[in-house]
């Protein structure tokens, strides 16, 4: 965790600030090893502090050890202004993604009351960035993540088959994940069959899936706080010429794009490279979504692949490679694994089989 924390104190001369306010939960475990849902880090040059009340102190003591610990009450005014007095903070960075405008307010407030001439700055992506580049102990556990959505989906597969609901699906994957060691799920399982395989984000419903049909299963474990996704379609019963060649349109886009990666390209090359395979087939406007997204102890976080971004992909990073087609009224077909960069290359670390057609 030290670590961690002097990457983001070597961020902070070029954002002007001397110290950082950490409220997003996600960076706030990452860097002080603490999971409890409520708590601030306030990080300077020299010193590093939890503050969280009564209900998690003692916790914050056995999973924080290389942070003070500060135990505080509800209201802002009792303990912000003393702390950042006490640390002799002047600029302090918040993370203007997640502090809210009435949070906002409240601190002003807190700091004007006490007359302490603090200035605010807000600052965006400074712990994300070093999340993005995974240490080889987290590389470690995604995997253990990984191996569990696969080893659940694998259980499943076989009872995909006409007569059986997306629902029916979705609790069986669930079940599997939760019984072989998954932790809450980082998101909610996708089923979608038929028509409804057309909407990228569709919750299960208690529709009868159909021989022909396609299903698309976007699911993930979570294994001590890391993440995983991974997403399969296969057809129920019998696929159609239509179905076929939807199905290898993907699955050539993903292994064209798991080719061309590679160190340094960025991730608008990187999705490019999936998108081209896909307009040439005739299906541009049906890959309405990026290529692919970072994983960790998130399951959204950077770096991203897509064709505004400009985010560098390199060594120790993890993402997902994800191209789809969707056709309203039809259905639609998403594959997708979750990859690691080494040695400059992309190397999946999601490895459920996939369907043959």
């Amino acid at each position: 965790m030290n670590s961690r924390v002097q990457k983001l104190r070597k961020q902070f001369a070029g954002n002007k600030v001397d110290a950082i306010l950490v409220t997003q939960s996600v960076n706030r475990r990452y860097l002080s090893g603490f999971d409890g849902s409520a708590g601030f880090l306030v990080i300077s040059g020299r010193k590093a502090v939890l503050a969280t009340d009564f209900r998690y102190t003692e916790q914050a003591v056995a999973e924080a050890p290389d942070f003070e610990i500060l135990r505080i009450a509800n209201s802002v005014d009792s303990w912000f202004p003393g702390l950042l007095a006490e640390m002799n903070i002047k600029s302090l960075g918040f993370e203007a993604g997640d502090i809210t405008f009435q949070f906002h307010r409240q601190l002003n407030k807190a700091l004007r009351k006490k007359r302490l001439a603090v200035k605010l700055v807000p600052v965006n992506g400074l712990i994300e960035g070093v999340r993005a580049v995974k240490e080889p102990g987290e590389i470690d556990l995604l995997k253990k993540s990984a191996a569990l959505t696969d080893a659940a989906y694998e259980t499943v597969v076989g009872h995909i088959k006409p007569g059986v609901t997306e629902k029916q699906l979705a609790w069986e994957l669930e079940k599997s994940l939760r019984e072989s060691g998954s932790q809450a799920l980082p998101f909610e399982i996708i089923v979608a069959s038929g028509p409804r395989a057309a909407l990228p984000h569709a919750k299960p419903t208690d529709r009868v899936i159909e021989d022909g049909d396609s299903v698309v299963i976007d699911m993930g474990a979570k294994y001590q706080g890391y993440a995983s996704d991974l997403t399969r379609t296969v057809c129920a019963g019998t696929a159609d010429d239509m179905f076929k060649n939807v199905y290898n349109t993907v699955l050539k886009a993903q292994k064209t794009a798991m080719t061309v990666i590679h160190q340094d390209i960025s991730g608008k090359a990187a999705d490019g490279s999936a998108r081209e395979v896909i307009q040439k087939a005739g299906y541009g406007e049906a890959f309405g979504h990026s290529l692919g997204h970072g994983v960790g102890l998130a399951e959204h976080e950077l770096p991203r692949l897509g064709s505004n971004s400009d985010d560098v992909l390199t060594d120790g990073m993890v993402f997902t490679v994800e191209p789809g087609i969707y056709i309203s009224g039809w259905g639609g077909v998403r594959i997708e694994d979750t990859v690691v960069m080494e040695s400059g290359k992309a190397r999946p670390i999601t490895r459920a089989i996939k369907a043959k057609y």
